[in-house]
């Protein structure tokens, strides 16, 4: 797939509901023969910076997530390979950075502390004053290019 596509389909997903985590995770997840409902599973921790506690974004998490299945280690005892996949983790995160100066969700919505564990209600304001679809689609644009 095209990077356009993953971060349309990932959009898709998050103007539909699922959280930034779940958005960007089930996007890549067929690629790796995840099933949608372990896919929104695995990455419903992750929304709201970690449970909202406003911490490491959740399309961030889920870029790492995704690059973990495409280039992670296995190997426990390799320090060789896991500095090198913790090496792209970094590489990825200042990549994100660049782009948006942080990725520390409350940092990125321009807040103070932890939120809340309620979810805000998903409308047609929320939409318009929450950027994180430009995070989501950032963390595919990223991702594509270590995926295809």
């Amino acid at each position: 797939m095209n990077s356009k596509m993953n971060e349309d389909i990932a959009a898709e997903y998050f103007n539909s509901g699922y959280n930034c985590a779940q958005s960007v995770f089930l996007t890549y997840a067929p690629k790796y023969g995840i099933d949608k409902e372990t896919a929104l599973k695995l990455s419903s921790s992750f929304g709201g910076g970690m449970g909202r506690l406003r911490e490491v974004c959740g399309a961030v998490s889920a870029m790492f997530m995704v690059a973990g299945l495409e280039k992670g280690y296995t190997d426990n005892n390799n320090d060789e390979l896991k500095a090198k996949h913790y090496a792209l983790i970094q590489d990825l995160a200042s990549q994100f950075k660049q782009k948006h100066g942080t990725i520390i969700c409350r940092e990125l919505l321009g807040l103070d502390g932890e939120d809340n564990p309620i979810p805000s209600k998903r409308t047609a304001q929320y939409y318009s004053e929450r950027p994180c679809e430009d995070f989501i689609r950032e963390a595919c644009r990223i991702l594509d290019k270590i995926t295809s």
